[in-house]
């Protein structure tokens, strides 16, 4: 950060009646924050643990990383292996909306995973396609069997393009990955997604086309979707909406006014929890941005830029005098929305290998306890990160949380003990409504705010700025994928 930052950080800090030692010691970086990779590595290690035995986790990304490495601390003697199919999956994936606002690129987001996988983990780069958990081994592509103690799974999600009439050539695409099937279909097509990081690159291609169109006085439609199933970073397609408003008001205040934006919600709700809907609402009202609720993405025609939405809403039916209730019939109809912009959140699932094993769940995802993350089944799996079946915890801040619940608890099943440690569902989303500004919306399994600083969470401040966009970076870099933080 400059001086100039620095200096606004301070007036801001000051406003609200926090110092700046408070406030990088609520963020929970401290002194950290300023240690370099280095120092960070030669820091005092954790009380270690001298049990031992074969732990493997599949997935090579924040999740999988951090508690490679938080274990590697933890163990006097560890014993652990990482699969991962892409050499290249540690990615700061929340960059991938900046990267859709021209304000990354995609070099700014993709690490080698080489670079953080700690010294004497062994590290596979493949994929593991059959799982047998009652004889506690795995099968990776290459056919080779691998057998554990222990089994983490942090695999992550796949982005399920297929699941959209109109797109399913594009298949699944998972999100730190380059897909060049993505890039040749959404190319020049207006449609693009920031949950992929090449669809987050076509996303800055093709706001430019609509700010350079609304600029010379051409209307354009914008329209955002999101999807019917569970979802990593709910309010991504909000973020990248509220940017784009941004952007369009930097050209100038027509080229803004000539663009129609709208919001397509699967939900009956802006947001899950009250308070951060209500505020949302009140932003959406006073940029005129537009939302329609209860609209789930069915189908894209690319050729001829339409987008289809399965309206859908609940009419009472007979009533039923033993519940002393109506039964509720869901009625639906298809919606054809124009576009000349159109950022898709697309349905999401667990991959086909895990869902469909013996350690997934008929939803795909992998079923564990959502406060201890042990899997409900085989008490030796646990799961964490966006392939765990949580009721909240799709985020990477709440991956801060898990991976820390996951190291203690498998340390205490290791030595025989209780499983103590306690997930509580805390999700973060730093909701960036301007350029310099973000409301930071933190809670838990409560479904109420849970902010971490004695400030109104539903505000918009420059505070959160400097937080998300110069801070959260590094203190995942080097705070997470090192397991100190």
């Amino acid at each position: 950060m400059n001086d100039d930052v620095l200096n606004e950080l301070e007036k801001e800090l000051k406003s609200s009646g926090i110092s700046r030692r408070d406030a990088l010691k609520l963020l929970g970086v401290g002194g950290a924050f300023f240690l370099t990779k280095d120092e960070l590595k030669a820091a005092s290690k954790l009380e270690a643990s001298d049990v031992k035995a074969k732990i493997v986790i599949v997935g090579g990304g924040l999740a999988g990383i951090s508690t490679a490495a938080r274990l590697t601390d933890r163990l006097s003697n560890p014993d652990i292996t990482v699969i991962e199919p892409n050499s290249k999956s540690v990615t700061y994936q929340p960059g991938n909306t900046f990267i859709g606002a021209g304000i990354y690129s995609k070099d700014d987001v993709i690490y080698d995973t080489k670079d953080f996988v700690p010294s004497g983990v062994n590290f596979i780069a493949d994929k593991a396609v059959e799982f047998d958990p009652t004889n506690n081994n795995l099968t990776i592509s290459s056919g080779e069997k691998i057998s554990y103690d222990y089994l983490i799974v942090t695999a992550g999600v796949v982005l399920d393009f297929a699941k959209i009439k109109g797109l399913e050539e594009i298949g699944d695409v998972y999100t730190a990955k380059d897909n060049t099937k993505l890039n040749e279909i959404f190319r020049n097509s207006g449609a693009s997604s920031i949950y992929n990081v090449d669809g987050a690159v076509i996303t800055w291609e093709n706001m430019q086309k609509t700010m350079e169109n609304a600029k010379n006085g051409k209307k354009q439609n914008a329209i955002f979707s999101h999807p019917n199933t569970a979802v990593k970073c709910g309010g991504a397609p909000k973020k990248i909406m509220y940017l784009m408003n941004t952007r369009l008001n930097e050209v100038s205040k027509k080229a803004r006014e000539n663009v129609d934006m709208t919001f397509y919600a699967n939900s009956s709700k802006m947001f899950s929890v009250k308070e951060y809907e209500e505020a949302i609402i009140k932003q959406y009202k006073a940029r005129n941005m537009k939302y329609n609720l209860n609209h789930n993405l069915i189908e894209v025609n690319l050729k001829e830029k339409t987008a289809t939405f399965d309206k859908f809403w609940y009419e009472k039916g007979e009533y039923d005098p033993d519940i002393e209730e109506h039964t509720m019939i869901k009625k639906n109809k298809f919606v054809e929305v124009p576009y000349d912009f159109l950022h898709i959140a697309p349905p999401m699932k667990a991959a086909p290998e895990i869902a469909d094993s013996e350690i997934g769940s008929a939803r795909g995802w992998v079923p564990v306890n959502k406060e201890t993350l042990q899997h409900v089944k085989y008490p030796n799996i646990f799961s964490l990160g966006d392939i765990a079946a949580v009721p909240l915890g799709k985020t990477g801040g709440s991956v801060r949380k898990q991976y820390k619940v996951v190291v203690d608890n498998l340390i205490s099943l290791m030595e025989g003990k209780e499983l103590e440690a306690k997930y509580g569902g805390y999700t973060v989303c730093p909701i960036i409504t301007d350029i310099g500004k973000v409301m930071l919306a933190e809670f838990d399994y409560s479904m109420k705010p849970t902010p971490s600083f004695p400030l109104d969470p539903t505000q918009e401040r420059y505070i959160w700025w400097v937080l998300k966009y110069y801070i959260l970076k590094p203190m995942t870099q080097y705070g997470m994928l090192s397991g100190k933080l």
